[in-house]
C-alpha cells in the first residue's frame, strides 16, 4: 500500500513538473529540466531559491514569467550598495506624522486635547503611518507573490543579515509593533551575478541554480520564442557569432539578452543574412557590445579572421 502511495505521489510530481514547464513556455521562458526541478521545489518546500550565472542569462526574467504563469504579483527588490531596512522592510511615514503633531497643537486649548494627545501619541507608531518596502509587502500580502530579490550580491553584508529573519521565518519584527508574521508565504527567488562572494548563512537557507550560458540550439530556441517572426538563417548567424566572441575574453560578454537585442535590431533594419550586409551589420553591434575596450577588441579579432580567411582563398588560388 505505501509503495502504490510512493508511486502516485511520483506521478502527481511529474504532472506537477510537466504543467509548470508548459506554463513557463507559453511566457515565453525555454528552461530544461534541472531548473524546473528547482522551480518546483520552491513552491513544494516553501524554501527561496537563489539563482547564480552570468549577467544576461535570464535569472531576472525566470521570476518575472514564473509571476506570470502562476498569476500572481511581482514584487522586486533591487539591490545596491547602501541598501538598508528603510529602503527594503519598511519606513515611517514622517510627514504624516509631522502633519497630525502639528494638527493637534492647533487643539492644544480645547477640553479634549489630553485625550487626543493619548490617542495621537498610540497612532503616531501604527500600521496607518507605516510605509511598506517591497520585503514588507510581500509579507504582508493576503495573496501569495513572488519575490524577486535582484543581484543580491551588488549589497553590503549588513543587509544579508537583515534577510536572515525573513528568509528563514517569512517574518518582520518592528520595535514598535511586534512581529509581523507572513500572512501568505511568498515566492522568493534571489538572483546574483557572482561581484561577491555570498555569505554561507545566506546560501543555507536557499535552494540553489546555476544557470550557464545556452549552447547553440537552446540560444536558436530562444531567440525564436521571443521574435517568433526571424528568419531561420539569421538565427543561427547572430547565435554562431555571439558564441565565438563569448571566447574573446571580453570585459562584459554578451548574454542572452544582447543576443535576442542584436536580433531583433537586424531584423528592425532589414538584414537577413550578416554576410550579405557587413557594414549593415556592424552598425548594431552596440547591442552585444558595451565598452570601448571591448569594441577595439572585437574589431582586432575580426580583421585577424578576415586576414586569415583572405590568405587562404589566396593560397587555393594559387594551388
Amino acid at each position: 500500500m505505501q509503495h502504490i502511495q510512493s508511486h502516485n505521489n511520483a506521478k502527481e510530481a511529474e504532472k506537477q513538473r510537466a504543467q509548470l514547464a508548459h506554463s513557463l513556455s507559453q511566457q515565453g521562458y525555454v528552461t530544461d529540466q534541472a531548473l524546473i526541478s528547482s522551480l518546483f521545489l520552491l513552491g513544494e518546500l516553501g524554501k527561496p531559491l537563489l539563482i547564480e550565472g552570468e549577467a544576461g542569462v535570464g535569472k531576472t526574467e525566470i521570476a518575472k514569467c514564473l509571476a506570470q504563469a502562476q498569476n500572481r504579483t511581482l514584487i522586486r527588490l533591487q539591490c545596491y550598495e547602501g541598501l538598508d531596512a528603510q529602503h527594503a522592510l519598511y519606513d515611517w511615514d514622517y510627514q504624516r506624522q509631522l502633519l497630525a503633531i502639528q494638527m493637534s497643537a492647533t487643539a492644544a486649548d480645547t477640553p479634549e486635547h489630553e485625550a487626543q494627545a493619548t490617542q495621537l501619541k498610540n497612532a503616531l507608531y501604527s500600521e496607518d503611518y507605516l510605509l511598506k518596502r517591497p520585503l514588507f509587502t510581500a509579507i504582508a500580502s493576503e495573496q501569495p507573490v513572488v519575490l524577486l530579490i535582484d543581484e543580491i550580491d551588488r549589497a553590503d553584508q549588513e543587509f544579508e543579515a537583515l534577510l536572515l529573519e525573513v528568509l528563514s521565518d517569512f517574518q518582520i519584527s518592528i520595535p514598535e509593533l511586534g512581529t509581523f508574521k507572513a500572512r501568505s508565504r511568498p515566492a522568493v527567488i534571489l538572483t546574483s551575478n557572482g561581484i561577491r562572494e555570498l555569505s554561507d548563512a545566506l546560501r543555507r537557507r536557499c535552494l540553489y541554480h546555476y544557470i550557464e550560458y545556452p549552447d547553440s540550439h537552446k540560444e536558436q530556441q530562444i531567440i525564436k520564442t521571443r521574435l517568433p517572426g526571424i528568419d531561420e538563417t539569421l538565427t543561427r548567424q547572430v547565435v554562431s557569432y555571439v558564441q565565438k566572441i563569448r571566447t574573446l575574453g571580453l570585459r562584459k560578454t554578451p548574454g542572452v539578452a544582447e543576443s535576442i537585442d542584436w536580433a531583433g535590431a537586424l531584423m528592425a533594419i532589414g538584414v537577413n543574412d550578416l554576410r550579405a550586409a557587413p557594414e549593415l551589420t556592424d552598425s548594431t553591434l552596440s547591442c552585444l557590445i558595451k565598452t570601448r575596450n571591448d569594441l577595439e577588441l572585437l574589431k582586432h579579432e575580426q580583421a585577424a579572421m578576415y586576414a586569415d580567411d583572405h590568405d587562404d582563398r589566396s593560397s587555393q588560388t594559387v594551388n
